[in-house]
């Protein structure tokens, strides 16, 4: 950006701030005394909430009031993401060690990230430049199978391991292994790394490519969160029943690749006896999938299990390609299919999209990935494959939903926003204006009726001639 346009963004984000301002006269209980913005039925006491909430979600907006052009507007959706091969398995364990690593040498400011309101503004301005993965830092995605003796014990570890390096982000930490995906500056995340490979309990099994990074930052969570679980990926079922450790065949992204390119040729031909099977949940799949894939319309990996058993016959002596963002949902997915034994053969890609993106950004995985932090996701190709939910235009950017019962994810185009439909149905925008109508400041916890309507486990209705054509 030039002088003139940095001027321009600048004086744009403050005006975009001050329009989101609470007069004063309005600052009464049914608000709470301490709210200063409301924005997008957010309510902000502090000003690096509200600079981080418009800095995340409306730099397109801003973008366009300082018409900066729709290329840059639309930066904040795109940076891109690179990947690794998943974690090994392993039958063994070793004691966890407490070390924590020396940052005397590091300053405050390599450690950390947004941390003042001009480092917020930088970060917009990051994302207007498409340069996030130069300024801000890196967000890290990674697991590990293995057997964790003390599980408190390592949950321990790691958040004390994560507050030493200013990390934000979600880890999961089980008798099974280890699950994780957080964001913080560039030194601090390869001192993660670092630290983690030097870990005994993961020696021999974890490596660098295991971890998978992406351009982002501490500011793309909103906080640190680690805890003990029964599984480190939440299907719902005991990991001693269906193990990790009975998976299916691991492929390659290259070997994956020449297998999608055999199933889209003999599709095309009625001679295909392979399903091509998206374990993501739908909002993952609606904004990016591999062609000729069959996406169930799923909310939630925990109903994976359910979908399989009331699916058996689409399964019976396929052979099945299976897929997912890094590889974990692939590992317990595949093994509970293997469990069935309906299919001939069950094999998975190794480390997810994000290690296909990286060998073949403009391969047969089209549109965006689905992420679950404040970015929503990440890209590598320029095709969007989605449509804003109220006119029909191709969009992709999500955003949550301005019902405060509800707060599921939405996609609507900025034309539809600036009309006031940023529910994510129609049912959804009527009921949070009765809510908002009775200003008693009250948020409901329920689900929009909208998703009530959606089955739990859908049955496919899908003919042996629509799976021959890669449908």
């Amino acid at each position: 950006l030039g002088n003139a346009d940095a001027r321009g963004a600048l004086q744009a984000f403050s005006l975009f701030v001050k329009a989101k301002e609470v007069p004063a006269a309005s600052r009464c209980p049914g608000g709470g005394e301490g709210v200063r913005w409301r924005c997008c039925r957010q309510a902000f006491e502090e000003l690096p909430g509200i600079h981080r909430h418009v800095a995340l979600h409306h730099s397109g907006d801003v973008g366009r009031q300082a018409g900066l052009g729709a290329g840059l507007a639309e930066a904040a959706g795109s940076p891109a993401g690179s990947a690794a091969r998943p974690s090994g398995h392993s039958c063994g364990s070793a004691e966890i060690s407490w070390t924590l690593p020396d940052t005397s040498h590091v300053s405050q400011e390599d450690l950390t990230s947004v941390i003042s309101f001009f480092l917020n503004i930088l970060f917009l301005f990051a994302y207007l430049c498409h340069a996030v993965g130069s300024q801000v830092g890196d967000v890290l995605l990674y697991y590990c199978y293995c057997e964790v003796k003390d599980p408190e014990k390592l949950c321990a570890w790691q958040k004390a391991l994560c507050q030493h390096l200013h990390l934000t982000g979600k880890v999961r930490v089980a008798s099974e292994g280890i699950n994780g995906t957080v964001g913080g500056s560039k030194v601090a995340t390869s001192l993660y790394i670092k630290v983690m490979l030097s870990q005994p309990l993961f020696k021999n099994i974890l490596c660098q490519e295991d971890f998978k990074s992406s351009a982002g930052g501490a500011h793309c969570f909103p906080d640190l969160r680690v805890g003990v679980f029964k599984e480190i990926v939440p299907m719902g079922i005991d990991p001693k029943i269906v193990s990790y450790k009975e998976t299916g065949i691991h492929l390659s992204p290259q070997e994956f690749h020449r297998e999608v390119e055999q199933y889209l040729s003999q599709a095309t031909q009625g001679q295909s006896d392979t399903i091509l099977l998206d374990c993501r949940n739908f909002y993952e799949s609606k904004i990016g999938h591999f062609q000729g894939c069959l996406a169930p319309d799923i909310r939630k990996f925990s109903y994976f299990p359910s979908y399989v058993d009331e699916n058996l016959e689409l399964f019976k002596d396929k052979r099945v390609l299976m897929y997912c963002t890094g590889g974990i949902r692939c590992e317990r997915g595949s093994a509970y299919l293997r469990s069935k034994a309906v299919c001939r053969e069950v094999y998975q890609l190794k480390g997810g999209i994000h290690k296909y993106l990286e060998e073949f950004p403009d391969g047969f995985y089209r549109g965006k990935l689905f992420v679950f932090d404040d970015r929503y996701a990440i890209c590598s190709n320029e095709d969007i494959i989605s449509a804003c939910r109220y006119c029909g235009v191709l969009w992709d950017q999500y955003k949550l939903c301005s019902s405060q019962h509800c707060r599921q994810l939405v996609l609507t185009c900025p034309s539809c926003c600036n009309k006031g439909l940023t529910a994510c149905c129609p049912v959804c925008q009527e009921k949070e204006l009765k809510v908002t109508s009775r200003a008693s400041g009250q948020i409901l916890k329920e689900e929009c009726e909208c998703t009530r309507r959606r089955p739990r486990v859908p049955i496919e209705h899908v003919s042996p001639r629509m799976l021959d054509t890669g449908k």
